[in-house]
């Protein structure tokens, strides 16, 4: 088993869970059918497409900063003559006087979370092929939200778990003279360091093919499952802390000069 080690950064970040069309929620961390859905655009899958061998992987994640959840409000076709209004699922358009479309959607803001990718060597391997050159950019969640660089820490590296307590953090060091400092861990199994929490989340993608569409063709829709994560709160050396902007990137980079492959 070997893995990779990703960092999810940027102004915003939306991980949905229960989303409807009116309300677009955001978990509090990234989920595994969005970090699923982001190695598959990577290797050019389309949507609906069987997602293969990418279910077999796991996912653990660091919370190097929680972010800020924001609330954004949208209207869509307020003020429109009918012909110019968003259609319905039939094509047609709707009546006068409902022609807008309201939705609030949920972003975090600011947050920085480190993400161990493990599974067998072979998988691995493509999968940081196709991250190093993606047929499609990923993304935090959703598409207006990109992210930010460095984005593939490390190449194929054995026990990449491990590697997330020794990988600074990029988060400013607390005042005062602590020598430790709380930090969150994500994890599919339960953690038997430090103080746990459960987690629940609707995000193991299920494919589901119906009838054949037209020769070979199957049409596809996809279905989500609920799991239990484990959220363990980990005392790291507060010496970790690398700050932000230039200075973190600094350390960074020196710190995974002994990572990469």
């Amino acid at each position: 088993m070997s893995g990779l080690l990703l960092r999810l950064a940027g102004p915003m970040q939306s991980w949905g869970d229960h989303s409807t069309f009116s309300v677009r929620d955001t978990a509090t961390v990234p989920t595994r059918s969005a970090m699923i859905g982001m190695l598959a655009a990577a290797k050019g899958l389309h949507r609906g497409e069987p997602l293969g061998d990418l279910t077999t992987l796991r996912f653990t994640v660091r919370v190097d900063r929680p972010g800020t959840m924001m609330d954004d409000f949208h209207t869509v076709g307020g003020g429109l003559p009918p012909d110019r209004t968003v259609p319905t699922a039939e094509g047609k358009r709707r009546q006068p006087g409902a022609g807008t479309i309201v939705s609030r959607r949920f972003y975090l803001v600011d947050a920085v979370f480190i993400v161990a990718v493990t599974g067998p060597d072979t998988i691995v391997e493509h999968v940081h092929e196709a991250l190093t050159m993606p047929v499609w950019a990923p993304y935090l969640g959703r598409r207006s939200c990109p992210a930010e660089q460095p984005f593939l820490l490390s190449g194929p590296t054995r026990d990449p778990v491990a590697h997330l307590e020794h990988l600074p953090l990029n988060r400013r060091r607390p005042v005062g003279d602590a020598d430790c400092v709380p930090v969150d861990f994500v994890t599919e199994e339960p953690d038997g360091d430090g103080a746990g929490s459960r987690l629940t989340l609707n995000d193991i993608p299920m494919d589901l093919v119906s009838e054949p569409v037209t020769g070979d063709r199957q049409s596809r829709s996809r279905r989500y499952l609920t799991r239990q994560v484990h959220v363990t709160t980990r005392a790291l050396p507060a010496a970790l802390c690398a700050g932000t902007g230039i200075k973190y990137l600094d350390t960074l980079d020196e710190h995974l000069r002994g990572v990469r492959t």
